[in-house]
């Protein structure tokens, strides 16, 4: 945790922070848009695709274990 040794130290560091965060280059609202949707169907096919083997190998399993 950071620990402030005066209220001027504070003060220093909070108009630090502020004076980065004016530095950055924010993406627009389309890029957010475009992005969230592709991490959301690479989630979803990755999501079929290990449930895909996992239905596999628990019914590979069950044939194993039942013989």
């Amino acid at each position: 945790m950071i620990k402030f040794l005066s209220v001027r130290a504070l003060v220093n560091y909070i108009q630090e922070v502020k004076s980065e965060l004016e530095k950055v280059t924010w993406p627009k609202k389309e890029e957010i848009i475009k992005l969230t949707l592709i991490v959301f169907i690479i989630s979803g096919v990755v999501s079929f695709y290990l449930g895909v083997l996992d239905f596999t190998f628990t019914k590979l399993l069950e044939l194993t274990i039942s013989k």
